[in-house]
């Protein structure tokens, strides 16, 4: 077989993130295999487009990333996206003592992590140690990663200011994969708002509900 480069570097770049057609019959091990691993990711070429897999131990990801492609192609349909949540919601208990340490911190901003374990499936909360916190700025050490257990959320709150994600939050995400979230109005009587996103392959996309059990929907 004619290999696809002649530069080592180059041809492990292409293995750690390969790229296959979509046979027109019949099923692609190649394809299956990538579904099916642990964690990893690559494309599949089809005649409707290019579809991201995208495998994580706490998350399988199929998004197309293009748009259905004008030449023709002799391929089969990359199929329809999913995004499942191997590791389950995570759990509302959860989300309160983050949200209820969040408002501690007020007038300053805070942050916390959800982590979650592959051997216990267990989740946890790690706060991060905070350099400097006021109500418009934070700066923290993100977590080291214990072996065996995995980010699934990154959030921080906007203190009483409403809840997006800044320029700043952009370029702390762009190559990473996990559930970005941001909280807002901490101080409303009415609850908190959320903002919430999934960060993958370089994408931000929106999240048809809250990772969270009990929450319906993601702003």
């Amino acid at each position: 077989m004619t290999r696809l480069a002649d530069d080592a570097t180059a041809a492990a770049v292409l293995a750690a993130v390969p790229c296959y057609p979509v046979p027109p019959a019949g099923g692609s091990p190649a394809i299956d295999a990538l579904r099916a691993a642990s964690a990893g990711h690559g494309l599949a070429v089809g005649r409707d487009g290019v579809m991201l897999i995208l495998r994580r131990p706490w998350l399988a990801l199929d998004v197309p990333v293009t748009e259905p492609i004008d030449a023709h192609l002799p391929y089969g349909s990359i199929g329809a996206p999913q995004a499942i949540l191997r590791c389950g919601l995570i759990p509302g208990a959860i989300r309160d003592a983050i949200v209820a340490h969040l408002r501690a911190a007020l007038p300053n901003e805070a942050a916390a992590f959800v982590m979650w374990s592959e051997a216990s499936g267990e989740f946890s909360i790690e706060f991060p140690v905070i350099e400097k916190a006021t109500p418009s700025r934070l700066v923290y050490r993100t977590p080291a990663l214990v072996p065996g257990w995995h980010m699934v959320c990154d959030i921080h709150s906007h203190g009483t200011a409403p809840a997006f994600f800044s320029a700043t939050d952009d370029a702390d995400d762009a190559h990473t994969t996990k559930f970005a979230v941001v909280y807002g109005r901490l101080d409303a009587p009415e609850g908190p708002v959320m903002a919430a996103r999934l960060c993958a392959g370089g994408m931000f996309l929106p999240m048809p509900r809250s990772p969270f059990e009990g929450d319906d929907h993601a702003a």
